[in-house]
């Protein structure tokens, strides 16, 4: 008989945090929120390095206005992926729904540097409207668009 060594077990408590995490995108998607953030928590407690939970989680946190807890939640999925363009775009929004528009456009600057290029949404993002007139604003967005 095979035994699960350290590895399966590992591989194991990914899957099964994976299948908690779809389980809260479905369940966001359904608008019920609380039972999400359930989901992410849990999914978070398997494996604490995956980084789309903690997104995730901070995404749920953010539309039911606890910006705070968003915040931290962002903080986290960006250490554990420092590269990430979208993680750097939703950590904008929280530090713009915090009013800090120095660090939202700070690291708004950064996901663009990364790569994020959705201008469009930008633009319209509710998220962003402390910063949007903001002139560090628009000059981003000039700056990048004629890329």
């Amino acid at each position: 008989m095979l035994e699960k060594g350290p590895m399966s077990r590992d591989r194991d408590r990914t899957v099964r945090s994976d299948e908690h995490n779809s389980r809260g995108i479905e369940l966001a998607d359904r608008g019920w929120l609380d039972e999400a953030i359930k989901e992410f928590k849990k999914a978070i407690e398997l494996d604490p390095e995956s980084a789309h939970a903690h997104d995730n989680l901070a995404t749920v946190y953010s539309e039911k206005k606890l910006y705070r807890e968003a915040l931290k939640e962002y903080l986290t999925a960006l250490e554990l992926e420092p590269e990430s363009a979208t993680a750097h775009y939703n950590l904008a929004c929280s530090y713009a729904l915090l009013k800090k528009p120095d660090l939202a456009l700070k690291t708004l600057r950064r996901a663009v540097e990364l790569g994020y290029r959705d201008f469009r949404y930008m633009r319209e993002d509710r998220d962003l409207e402390t910063v949007r007139h903001d002139p560090r604003s628009r000059q981003l967005l000039r700056e990048y668009e004629s890329r």
